[in-house]
């Protein structure tokens, strides 16, 4: 065997190993819990309930013919427990039509949803694109196969709806949500949520907001960033800023560039891991994600998490770009082009983050209108490995 392939390997057996000790205490601890799951066949997920339509011969798969408007509930349960694992997929599945199926979930009976977003940017990518991505939180499988493993637990109630608020209907949805009974859930168990923002174009020297919540203990747990470049050239300079509790002008964490947020360097490739990938990079689009399931980052009253729009180039360049609007600052190294800068730059981004805290939040920024989701969707401009030119 190649002695590279086994050492990475070995690495991620261990690291799955650690993450599944940290979510279950050990997958072999017997437990008193009742495993349970939600599906279009048995969506009250009752005991010894499942397969029972028409005699068991597939008599009610998935939600059929889901109609432009409408709503349907996936999951309606009283608690305590613990959502595991949520599966789904859906025809058609066009880009408009997956960004435009929206998913929410509300924990403890609240009426503001905990978790609000498009259903593909919530399965890790970005632009209404179909890509494969293989990561410890969320898979995206042939033929577009949708998985998420985010623990979410629940005390009193959860509730998990899709509307559809694309212009067709939809023929099939299929979905399956497992989950478990008698967990043990209090106030210092933080609820899963997960938003979602676009900016297109955003503001030139204003940084974009991945995250922002405050009134709450927590843990930033991730997200996936999408960018489609409005000029040519690098747009990855720009660093990760995370403003935790009293911070205000100047943060605690503030990263080195975007693509080293994700764990690449020097540019990017496409790729996916268990913590950090890039699962589609094409010139026109990047799609991106990073989850801190190792590295998580706690916050006591609020946390605040930007995207800095920083690029390279050389001066005369950017100014073509910008003209009297540049922002910039001298590279400074003593061995590269004296005329090479950094500069701020205008694209369409967006981004979903993904969180615990409690208490739930109590209010949060309306979704972005249908016009503005989707404008600029994918469209295949063919892959290609992006470079920085440090």
């Amino acid at each position: 065997m190649n002695l590279r392939l086994s050492f990475c390997t070995c690495i991620l057996v261990i690291l799955t190993g650690c993450a599944i000790k940290r979510t279950t205490q050990g997958i072999f601890s017997l437990e008193t819990l009742e495993s349970r799951a939600a599906s279009a066949e048995n969506p009250d997920a009752e005991k010894g309930a499942g397969g029972m339509v028409k005699n068991g011969l597939k008599g009610n798969p998935a939600i059929k013919d889901l109609k432009t408007g409408a709503t349907a509930i996936l999951l309606d349960k009283k608690g305590p427990g613990m959502i595991r694992h949520i599966w789904c997929t859906v025809k058609p599945n066009r880009s408009f039509d997956i960004r435009n199926i929206i998913l929410r979930i509300y924990w403890e009976n609240s009426k503001v949803p905990s978790v609000e977003v498009p259903l593909s940017d919530f399965f890790g990518i970005a632009h209404g694109a179909k890509a494969l991505m293989s990561s410890r939180m969320i898979t995206v499988q042939p033929e577009l196969g949708y998985n998420c493993y985010f623990p979410m637990p629940f005390k009193e109630n959860a509730l998990i709806t899709i509307t559809n608020e694309s212009d067709s209907d939809l023929d099939w949805f299929f979905y399956q949500i497992d989950f478990t009974l008698g967990d043990k859930v209090s106030k210092n168990d933080g609820r899963f949520h997960a938003s979602f923002n676009r900016e297109n174009p955003t503001k030139l020297g204003q940084d974009f907001t991945i995250l922002e919540t405050e009134g709450a203990r927590g843990v930033y747990l991730g997200c996936v960033l999408g960018v489609r470049p409005l000029t040519n050239g690098w747009c990855g300079e720009g660093a990760v800023k995370m403003f935790i509790d009293d911070d205000r002008k100047y943060p605690t964490i503030c990263g080195t560039g975007m693509e080293d947020y994700i764990g690449a360097a020097w540019g990017l490739k496409a790729h996916s891991a268990p913590a950090q990938g890039a699962p589609l990079v094409e010139p026109d689009y990047l799609s991106m994600y990073r989850f801190h399931f190792d590295d998580p980052v706690y916050f006591q009253k609020r946390i605040k998490i930007t995207l800095q729009q920083m690029g390279i180039a050389k001066k005369e360049e950017a100014l073509k770009k910008y003209g009297d609007s540049l922002i910039f600052r001298h590279m400074e190294h003593p061995r590269r082009d004296s005329n090479q800068v950094f500069y701020l730059r205008s694209d369409d981004v967006c981004a979903v983050a993904y969180w615990y805290q409690y208490p739930l939040i109590k209010e949060r920024k309306p979704l972005p209108d249908k016009k503005k989701r989707t404008d600029h969707l994918y469209k295949r401009s063919g892959k290609a490995t992006i470079q920085a030119d440090l």
